[in-house]
């Protein structure tokens, strides 16, 4: 067991009293054997703290207590920086990981590419109480998906359309170390994680869904486009940066493109500050455009 890479699951609990021990089970319940399992609660009130004692109890899981609640990106980080894993895994304690979900990604890692540096799946999309309502990705009846998921060097792809499933990923730790975690200025760390990683790294896509997300009422997930959301903010600053980081004509397009949905869904949620920083990044992207012409950088 010791010459197989060490993988970290780092699970991130805020109130998730009722589902944080079965996210700790399916950690536990995985077939690949060299697994560390880091357990950290972001200040809770609800009653978790309690919860991942007795859920840990007899096991060898760390238990990061933080005192106070410090954001998602900054809670997952302290658990990253206690980790030591090659791989790592980022469970929110309403997710619930598979049981071949490790093994698989490990597989796949050392049959892909040097240069791949994220791993996803297609997950199963479950209810509050476990029951499945359907897949990440659009199947047929047959079972087999309506559309290709873009693989390898995704970066443009990233820009254009949100379509990784989050809880999916399986990431090298060198990516962490390169990028120094994720950005705690952030309310959310999924879009700056894939843009930044994308640039540089390739990802490995597995069609199985190896993982169950839950859908959960008032979730970060399902607060992100509400009224004013921080979150909106934070996919501004991302877009800034993808401005930094674009290489291509066809990249530059793409942000265009994506601020242009960005605007749609600050309009919907009164954001009109947001509207006006968006079209600035618009114009300087346009300009760039004119400059180099027909050829590209």
């Amino acid at each position: 067991m010791d010459s197989l890479p060490l993988v970290s699951i780092i699970c991130l609990c805020y109130n998730q009293k009722a589902f944080v021990g079965a996210a700790i089970r399916s950690a536990l319940a995985q077939t690949y054997q060299n697994i560390e399992i880091i357990v950290v609660d972001d200040g809770s009130a609800d009653g978790s703290k309690e919860e991942i004692s007795a859920s840990i109890k007899g096991t060898a899981i760390r238990f990061i207590d933080l005192p106070k609640n410090i954001g998602n990106c900054a809670a997952f980080n302290a658990g990253y920086r206690a980790s030591t894993g090659e791989y790592l895994i980022d469970l929110a304690a309403d997710d619930l990981l598979l049981p071949t979900r490790v093994e698989l990604g490990i597989n796949d890692f050392a049959n892909g590419p040097d240069q791949a540096g994220v791993h996803f799946s297609d997950a199963f999309i479950t209810d509050e109480s476990g029951s499945v309502l359907k897949t990440h990705y659009p199947r047929n009846q047959d079972g087999q998906m309506r559309a290709e998921i873009p693989a390898g060097n995704i970066y443009e792809n990233l820009i254009r359309k949100y379509f990784i499933c989050p809880p999916t990923m399986m990431i090298r730790r060198r990516v962490f170390d390169d990028l120094e975690g994720y950005d705690e200025s952030l309310s959310y760390e999924d879009f700056d994680f894939w843009i930044r990683s994308g640039r540089t790294y390739e990802y490995l896509f597995n069609p199985a869904p190896l993982v169950k997300k839950r859908v959960v009422k008032n979730s970060l997930s399902t607060r992100q486009f509400g009224f004013r959301s921080r979150h909106l903010a934070s996919t501004y600053r991302v877009c800034e940066k993808i401005f930094e980081l674009n290489q291509k004509v066809s990249e530059d397009q793409a942000l265009i493109r994506r601020c242009r949905y960005e605007i749609r869904q600050c309009v919907k949620t009164f954001n009109f500050e947001l509207i006006l920083k968006y079209g600035k990044i618009i114009g300087k992207t346009q300009r760039r455009l004119s400059s180099l012409s027909s050829m590209e950088r």
